[in-house]
């Protein structure tokens, strides 16, 4: 008969002290809410990104995408992070480095990914302000004719677009939904009071009701053009004046204040 054994799952602590005993290990980056203060419960696992020094083989490369409920794995060299962003882009942003043999070349890699280039920015920020604009416009028509499932769906959408554009326009990644409130608290938008900007968008993507969306979008095209976006607005010509607000007078009194 033939036995079969099964080792127990990796813990973190012994993977741990695996990787750092690891002399290809070039540096270890802890990401998710536990690179998150206050953001941890008790089945929270540990996602850690494991980097090997360019050209040197290590056994702990065959751990990549290891899954368990108290390790996750991403294994990479120095130049694969460099070259890591997208959707990963927010979670190296705020990862905390756990060890860098490189004498402070990983903690400025991470650094790094938490600013985008000026050029970067702005071309990240012309395609949301778009997508913004496109979802606006089509829940408030919605709204108008009558299609409340629709205006709400398109006026949820039109948030997640905002938001890329906002943190777009500071040169951050946008964070996960799960910790917007944290890195809104923590790192304000310039501009842009918190828990003002967090009501509109919340109530908006609930709702779906034009005023409020109309509203919000006065004080967006202000941002926008004064960024340099005018041109991406104004190829909706006269589509724009479904999007601002109907009421004499209610202009950016009702949107989210600028911080003083």
């Amino acid at each position: 008969m033939t036995h079969v054994t099964h080792e127990p799952p990796l813990s973190y602590d012994e993977f741990l002290a695996r990787a750092t005993a690891d002399p290809t290990v070039a540096g270890l980056l802890l990401k998710g809410s536990r690179a998150h203060a206050g953001m941890t419960t008790e089945i929270s696992d540990h996602d850690v990104y494991v980097i090997l020094a360019d050209g040197s083989p290590s056994e702990l490369a065959a751990l990549d995408g290891h899954r368990s409920a108290d390790l996750d794995l991403i294994v990479t060299t120095v130049d694969g992070l460099r070259r890591l962003g997208g959707w990963e882009r927010y979670a190296l942003a705020r990862a905390r480095v756990l060890l860098d043999r490189l004498d402070g070349e990983i903690a400025d890699i991470v650094a790094a990914k938490a600013l985008l280039g000026e050029d970067e920015a702005f071309h990240a920020a012309a395609g949301p302000l778009d997508a913004y604009a496109n979802s606006l416009y089509r829940s408030v028509k919605n709204a108008r004719d009558g299609h409340p499932l629709a205006a709400r769906l398109d006026a949820a959408d039109s948030m997640g677009q905002l938001l890329e554009l906002l943190f777009a326009l500071d040169r951050r990644p946008r964070p996960y939904n799960k910790y917007l409130v944290w890195e809104l608290e923590r790192f304000p938008l310039p501009g842009w009071e918190t828990d003002a900007l967090l009501d509109a968008v919340g109530r908006i993507a609930a709702t779906g009701e034009a005023g409020p969306q109309q509203r919000l979008f006065a004080r967006v095209e202000e941002v926008a053009r004064r960024a340099g976006h005018g041109p991406t607005l104004d190829a909706w010509g006269e589509d724009l004046r479904l999007m601002r607000p109907q009421e004499p007078g209610s202009g950016t009194a009702a949107s989210p204040s600028p911080g003083r």
